[in-house]
């Protein structure tokens, strides 16, 4: 198996292609030069601040309403009944059906549901089982359309861009998870919680339409006829089998269940924010921001590492950093006095572990999509996000569990622990991943 470069696949390409490519030194931006590329970011941004509003949204409800932090876990069980069988789906259709129309069919349930949910709000109707049932219904659809989101930009950009465009991906969604926090606490302050509803269903508009105008650089369908005409089973089996036997995917995958089920603190903001902080929902905007304001510092950090070639290692060296951070985040118990500087010292730790998971996630992301021909793409994706789906979901309810029983310092510090010691695990027993050059 080659590791270091799949070539461009198909030879339909885009006009557009013919000078970009030709580049030696890439910018950082170069892959929106290609108008693909630049129709699933507008699309992308608007997913992830759908996403981000109805996260935080109703987060703050299920814990103003119940005031548990159980009851608050619960949506990552919720979700990861939904997404795991949904994501190992989505990605056999990726690889078979057309990505721009998966894309906008799977979104437009976001548009729906949120809508449903804000008149329920609105009417003063909504209650938790609401939430439960339409984020279950939510994570099935918006899972089955994740795998062609990450699987379609090898088809709008040369490969010669392709950790550009990964990178550009990465950091939208960060730069979007700053201002959604900031326009959720600036909504909620101003007018109220219906407002933030009201945001997520205006956003998923363009999240939904703007993949139908996507023009790719070759046809899948015409690539691979063998694999649409495979059952459903035997596609889900190739997927595992390829991810299985890779040298380098399964202990990515590992060393991400394995840090993040104990440290997956973003989607119970609203109980650290209260037990950790001792601060009001307000907080949640200013320390979410800050979590995603080191995200994109970490993913512009890739590219200027792009010549680094040990990209097994940089994602050992990421997360080694994050699990000392997280011992941090739980000392933060033990500091004592003017809650502002509490929550200034929190925040710029929150923000390296932004940092850490974003260069993390990015080289990630990167190496599944270089080292996986374009046929087997999709699978290879999806099975990258039900390790990761299922990590944070489990994550969500564990870190949620845990802080209502030994206090959400003392959960970090276990976190911290664990992660060390996933990481050496990993870089121990996985060659592959030590060994892994590119370019």
């Amino acid at each position: 198996m080659n590791l270091r470069k799949d070539p461009d696949e198909g030879s339909d390409s885009d006009p557009e292609d013919n000078t970009a490519s030709s580049s030696t030194k890439l910018k950082p931006w170069s892959a929106f030069e290609f108008s693909g590329f630049r129709m699933m970011w507008i699309s992308g941004v608007s997913s992830s601040v759908t996403m981000q509003m109805r996260n935080i949204g109703f987060g703050v409800w299920l814990y103003e309403e119940t005031g548990s932090g159980v009851m608050l876990g619960l949506l990552g069980v919720v979700q990861l009944i939904a997404q795991m069988p949904a994501t190992l789906f989505g990605g056999a259709f990726a690889d078979s059906m057309d990505r721009r129309k998966l894309i906008t069919f799977t979104q437009s349930f976001s548009f729906i549901l949120i809508a449903l949910a804000t008149i329920l709000l609105l009417a003063d109707q909504l209650r938790p089982w609401h939430i439960y049932g339409i984020v279950l219904i939510l994570g099935l659809t918006s899972t089955l359309g994740g795998p062609a989101r990450s699987a379609i930009t090898a088809n709008i950009v040369p490969t010669s861009h392709l950790m550009h465009a990964v990178t550009s991906n990465t950091a939208t969604y960060q730069i979007s998870s700053i201002l959604s926090p900031l326009m959720f606490t600036a909504a909620y302050e101003l007018i109220g919680l219906s407002a933030v509803f009201v945001l997520g269903v205006c956003t998923s508009i363009p999240a939904t339409l703007m993949p139908l105008f996507v023009k790719l650089r070759y046809s899948l369908m015409e690539q691979d006829k063998k694999t649409n005409e495979a059952p459903m089973i035997q596609r889900l089996w190739e997927g595992f089998t390829f991810v299985r036997t890779h040298p380098i995917l399964p202990g990515l995958y590992a060393m991400d269940i394995g840090v993040t089920v104990v440290s997956y603190y973003r989607e119970i903001m609203p109980l650290i924010v209260d037990k950790l902080f001792r601060q009001g929902a307000w907080a949640i905007g200013p320390l979410t921001a800050a979590n995603s304001l080191g995200g994109v510092a970490g993913s512009f950090l890739v590219l200027f590492m792009a010549n680094f070639r040990a990209k097994g290692m940089l994602v050992l060296y990421a997360t080694s950093i994050y699990a000392i951070l997280l011992f941090a985040f739980g000392s933060l118990q033990f500091l004592p006095g003017n809650p502002v500087v509490l929550l200034v010292v929190g925040g710029a730790i929150i923000s390296g572990l932004g940092m850490t998971d974003a260069i993390g996630m990015t080289t990630r992301q990167t190496t599944v999509q270089l080292t996986t021909p374009d046929n087997m793409r999709g699978r290879a994706v999806s099975f990258h996000s039900f390790c990761a789906m299922s990590a944070n979901n489990i994550g969500t309810f564990e870190v949620g569990y845990m802080s209502s029983r030994i206090g959400a310092g003392n959960t970090m510090l276990l976190g911290g622990v664990v992660s060390v010691m996933v990481v050496i695990a990993v870089w121990r027993l996985i060659s592959g991943l030590r060994n892994y050059r590119y370019p």
